[in-house]
């Protein structure tokens, strides 16, 4: 049995600086609240596995989703037995989400612990999941957890579409997901993050927007795939840019947009809470987030 990721999750990159308790007891009220699932970052706080397996453990109902597992980090044979596991603890409630873009300004030796696949995106891709599939494993359980893709271009949606369950953009704009639901026709499953903002602060939007923009290459080519281009990426972001992709502070702003990207194709939208202290659990903003449920 598969569990039903709703139409609303949390994404979050928000638990790894706190204690294992702290994660537990808050991704519990989670489950509680109501939203059909929790997505969270990878990058240097716990693995995507141990804090997969740390969120499983603590919720009975919703599922538990990496956003993403980063495929640079890991074999594919750690990676297919470490989602054999988990899926086979907590049936139907894990989907592991995949990608593996390397940021050019973090300069560390990925080079000592990568996959001897080939360096394009797309192609090193279809090569993991191949790889994934031919692992033997002689596990307790043969099921399978849901697979997506960390899709932008057209080429990784087609890939998502095609070998695994669906995709799974992040920092995407309406019209992504419209393209995307084209692009992977109509029996993908595709689950878009949204970032929301309920603090008064108006620079959070700004600066969540520039973040990406400046560091990001792969989500800029994304931005001007879809009529967005350079000048939208001055001082910050142009006010269009950001609108695109943060909606206003308001529950109904926030409301409005899930019902875009719904409209637009989306299966399934988590919501990534932006605060003025990125270093606090938004659990605030978490149950206002709940009435939308």
């Amino acid at each position: 049995m598969q569990h039903d990721l709703g139409r609303l999750g949390i994404w979050t990159f928000g638990f790894d600086p706190h204690p294992a308790g702290k994660v537990r007891e808050t991704a519990a009220e989670l489950d509680e609240l109501g939203f059909g699932a929790v997505w969270f970052g990878e990058a240097f706080g716990r693995d995507a596995v141990s804090q997969a397996a740390l969120l499983l453990d603590a919720t009975k109902r919703m599922v538990v989703a990496t956003g993403i597992a980063n495929i640079y980090l890991r074999h594919p044979m750690t990676m297919a037995a470490a989602e054999r596991s988990l899926g086979e603890q907590h049936p139907g409630r894990f989907v592991l989400g995949l990608g593996g873009h390397r940021v050019p300004d973090v300069q560390l030796d990925w080079e000592g612990y990568r996959i001897p696949f080939s360096g394009r995106p797309v192609s090193g891709m279809r090569d993991y999941l191949v790889d994934l599939d031919k692992v033997p494993l002689n596990a307790a359980s043969a099921a399978r957890p849901r697979r997506l893709l960390a899709a932008l271009g057209p080429k990784m949606l087609d890939l998502a579409a095609e070998l695994t369950w669906g995709a799974h953009p992040y920092f995407v704009p309406v019209e992504h997901t419209a393209m995307a639901r084209e692009r992977m026709g109509p029996s993908a499953y595709l689950a878009v993050e949204q970032a929301v903002v309920l603090d008064p602060d108006p620079e959070i939007k700004r600066g969540h927007v520039a973040a990406y923009v400046t560091a990001a290459p792969h989500h800029r080519a994304n931005l001007m795939r879809l009529g967005f281009d350079e000048s939208d990426f001055a001082d910050g972001g142009s006010d269009r840019l950001v609108d695109a992709l943060v909606p206003g502070r308001s529950l109904e702003a926030i409301a409005e947009r899930v019902r875009e990207h719904v409209d637009a194709g989306a299966n399934h939208v988590c919501l990534q809470v932006l605060t003025s202290t990125p270093e606090r659990l938004p659990v605030r903003e978490w149950r206002e987030l709940a009435a939308l449920l």
